[in-house]
């Protein structure tokens, strides 16, 4: 498949110039993905992260919130169990 049928099917539009250009930088791509598979990678174990971290993620702790009679006592509006908020989709 050449750019213009990429092209055509992306509906996008190139001149004749832009079109050789990433005609260009598409050959640029492949070859460097073909020279990438000439790597022997039999004694290379998968990749599953690019970081050494095990687990990023913080330690869940629970916390005491507000209860929600507190939180509509703050409210500059409110219904009994909701926040009243102006009308911004007509």
């Amino acid at each position: 498949m050449n750019v213009s049928q990429t092209a055509k099917l992306a509906r996008l539009r190139f001149t004749p110039e832009e079109e050789a250009k990433i005609g260009e930088d598409l050959e640029g791509i492949l070859a460097y993905m073909a020279q990438l598979n000439e790597l022997d990678t039999d004694n290379v174990a998968p990749l599953v992260n690019v970081l050494d971290q095990v687990n990023a993620l913080r330690a869940d702790v629970q916390i005491t919130r507000i209860s929600k009679e507190e939180a509509l006592q703050n409210a500059p509006d409110a219904d009994d169990s909701y926040f009243r908020v102006p009308k911004v989709i007509e």
